[in-house]
């Protein structure tokens, strides 16, 4: 029969990585929906239901920094299935029964949940480079457009999914299907996928995660910045605004949510199209970023002039919403096309690893900003803070150079 084509064993390597990326992504909606739903049903306050969170995203940075590092030593398909058995301890440490679920606890299980998310999150993008191979920008932006793009399509489903079970199964019968399932697809991408994927000849020391790269320490930078002005305004400030100020209800709220991620995530997986004229074929650099954070800057500027003359919040929120996440999904696909494009094969996932710290830095900062701003500014100094975020981007974006440079 013969060897298969390296070609072949490429795409078949990279379909089993989306598909147990695709699996994981909507556990971690649903995840995130029921604990949401379920633990406002139980009298907690809104206060109580964010602080469950603070440690999903506090650890994504700390993951993201010794990740990195764990998948050039061990190899990233074992890292990304150390993430999925996590997430499924995840999911069971929550069927216990009611008394024990108090804050902490909650808190604890959602820390393993963020942790085995950027563990799975780092493997399966730092593997898009190692499987697509040196020298294929152009398939390597469509690789890691459509992994993107597909799972934030699918967190947004998640969310529904997780919704549904609630309903169907209640909270513990939902929680027992989703660890059953992902540990099924655990099962089969560790039979189907190669052993030592991204793993490094020499094992590195942890002090090389920080990148001697310069366009990898400007783009993670900007990074920050860039994901700390979408969650500013649209983690806690949009969905209490819609739900005490124009009345929306808790199914309302949700569903346009969705919908949002899921549009957000089409627009990422189809980036590569939208913008192939720019780049002729080959793999989009630095200016592309500063075009898209420009652009980007000056919709939540809009935005924030538009409702402070008075505007009817309802329709400017939806059509400004639906322009920012067009240009924010563009920019981010041509972000994590570029820390792939910057990193050398080897290091690849050290240098995803300390991106994506920074990434979970600006989700972080942003959620928290969000919170306060909206209290004491309002929706319209959270659309400020979002602009200046977007600013701060395009500043640190300026040193970029042309795809193919490391600088």
């Amino acid at each position: 029969m013969g060897l298969p084509h390296p070609m072949n064993a490429s795409l078949r390597n990279y379909l089993v990585v989306t598909g147990g990326y695709w699996a994981f992504t909507l556990t971690d909606g649903a995840i995130r929906m029921l604990v949401v739903l379920y633990f406002h049903q139980l009298g907690y306050s809104p206060f109580e239901v964010a602080m469950l969170f603070l440690f999903y995203e506090f650890f994504g940075i700390v993951t993201n920094l010794v990740g990195g590092w764990l998948g050039a030593r061990i190899g990233l398909n074992l890292t990304m299935h150390i993430g999925m058995a996590m997430q499924v301890v995840a999911l069971l440490m929550l069927t216990v029964p009611d008394a024990w679920l108090s804050v902490p606890y909650v808190m604890a299980a959602q820390a393993l949940s963020g942790i085995a998310k950027d563990l799975n999150k780092m493997s399966a993008k730092a593997s898009v480079k190692v499987l697509a191979g040196d020298g294929q920008e152009s398939k390597l932006f469509k690789w890691v457009a459509l992994l993107t793009g597909s799972k934030n399509a699918l967190k947004g489903g998640g969310f529904f999914v997780g919704a549904v079970l609630l309903q169907w199964l209640g909270f513990r019968g939902a929680l027992y299907l989703l660890a059953g399932a992902l540990a099924m697809v655990l099962l089969v991408t560790a039979i189907l996928l190669p052993s030592g994927v991204g793993q490094m000849q020499s094992k590195p020391k942890f002090t090389q995660v920080f990148s001697n790269t310069p366009a990898i320490n400007w783009l993670s930078a900007a990074r920050f910045f860039l994901f700390g002005s979408r969650d500013v305004w649209f983690v806690v400030a949009l969905p209490v605004f819609l739900n005490d100020v124009l009345g929306w209800d808790f199914m309302a709220v949700g569903g346009f949510l969705a919908l949002w991620m899921i549009g957000y995530g089409f627009v990422q997986a189809a980036a590569p199209r939208l913008i192939r004229k720019r780049h002729h074929g080959q793999g989009p650099g630095g200016g592309t970023v500063r075009q898209m954070a420009m652009v980007l800057m000056l919709v939540p500027a809009g935005l924030a002039l538009v409702l402070e003359q008075g505007g009817d919040p309802a329709p400017v929120l939806i059509a400004g919403l639906v322009v920012f996440g067009v240009v924010f999904a563009i920019n981010s696909a041509v972000h994590s096309y570029l820390i792939l494009a910057c990193s050398e094969a080897e290091q690849v996932s050290m240098n995803v690893g300390f991106y994506y710290m920074a990434n979970a830095g600006g989700r972080l900062a942003g959620t928290v900003l969000s919170g306060w701003a909206y209290q004491h500014q309002g929706l319209d100094g959270c659309l400020w803070w979002s602009a200046g975020f977007v600013a701060l981007a395009l500043l640190l974006s300026l040193p970029l150079p042309p795809v193919g440079e490391r600088g």
